[in-house]
């Protein structure tokens, strides 16, 4: 067991680890590698950084190995730092841009504050996330790209462990750009899939499912979810939404779905669902994000979420566990 200052001022250490990936990844510093090694100069020629400062973020990087010395201030990429590369299927780079976005880093720096009152610091300078996507565009595509770089691991698992209902419809409420539908229905050739996204989403949807060879089998609507969801269909799934929203938002959007729902039908909420125990777990990570971005926003426990479902007269039936720390959540009407 590491000494508990080790653990410490690895914590402190991470803040510069960080920010030099985020270096990389907004330089695009691993497709420029991607071909082999370049000196120092040319490299951030090549990025349009300023050189010196650039080879002291890549004596960091070093350390990380995501890049390595390839002779005198030369760099070349490594294994792991091919992740970073923005043509690679299991890229990272998405997703470390989207963390280091200014509002993000704003919003984790701001934490203390947002701690303080219990309001997020965020909001007050950035207003709700998805406003501040709507408003802008590069951002929200960013945002988009991260939660579909997120989803890749447990969406498979969602295809391969749970078992849909045959001939079924399912709807996505605030399905994104549609991967994990278009995931779904690969997997099950007889279900159909309506997405219900924002007007801003939507379009990125289409050309989603089209491209995956699915506009046939699948319908795009924009919509708000606070309003209603489309009614009549046999399963609806809600992927990281639940945990956006307090106890009293989260629930008139279960109840909308239960409302909307076949009484045959089923609801799938696959969230990160907390432990009761005090081990590091990567829900505990996401909910100090919830916490400094959402007033009211967390992640739960499975004893919270079948409160929930309660309370929106639907039961917990089932948990399926998906890797990466998530789980499907499946509840019936009651």
């Amino acid at each position: 067991m590491p000494h508990s200052d080790d653990l410490l001022w690895g914590a402190v250490g991470d803040i510069s680890r960080f920010a030099a990936l985020l270096t990389m990844a907004e330089l695009g510093v691993a497709d420029h590698l991607a071909d082999g090694p370049l000196d120092s100069a040319e490299l951030a020629r090549r990025c349009g950084a300023h050189a010196p400062s650039l080879r002291r973020v890549l004596r960091e990087l070093a350390s990380l190995d995501v890049v390595r010395s390839a002779g005198p201030d030369m760099y070349d990429l490594t294994e792991r730092g091919t992740a970073l590369r923005s043509d690679v299927p299991d890229s990272i780079r998405s997703s470390i841009r989207m963390l280091g976005e200014e509002g993000f880093w704003y919003a984790m720096g701001a934490l203390p504050a947002t701690v303080r009152d219990g309001s997020s610091a965020f909001i007050k300078r950035h207003g709700h996330l998805y406003d501040h996507l709507a408003a802008n565009p590069a951002t929200s595509k960013m945002f988009d790209d991260y939660m579909t770089a997120r989803a890749i691991p447990f969406t498979e698992n969602l295809a391969k462990r749970y078992t849909f209902p045959e001939n079924a419809t399912m709807v996505d409420v605030a399905g994104g750009k549609g991967h994990i539908l278009a995931t779904v229905l690969h997997a099950n050739p007889s279900m159909r899939g309506i997405l219900l996204d924002l007007d801003h989403v939507t379009g990125r949807a289409r050309e989603t499912l089209a491209a995956e060879g699915l506009a046939d089998r699948s319908e795009v609507v924009s919509g708000d979810f606070f309003a209603g969801v489309p009614a009549g269909a046999d399963v609806y799934l809600l992927a990281s939404v639940l945990h956006n929203w307090d106890d009293d938002d989260a629930l008139r959007i279960l109840r909308n779905v239960r409302q909307a729902m076949d009484p045959s039908g089923r609801v799938l909420v696959l969230e990160v669902a907390l432990p009761d125990d005090e081990a590091p777990h990567l829900g505990k990570d996401i909910d100090l994000r919830m916490l400094a971005i959402f007033n009211g926003g967390a992640e739960r426990t499975r004893e919270e979420f079948a409160a929930l479902f309660a309370q929106a007269d639907l039961a917990l039936s089932d948990i399926v566990e998906l890797g990466s720390g998530s789980s499907l959540l499946e509840a019936r009407p009651r």
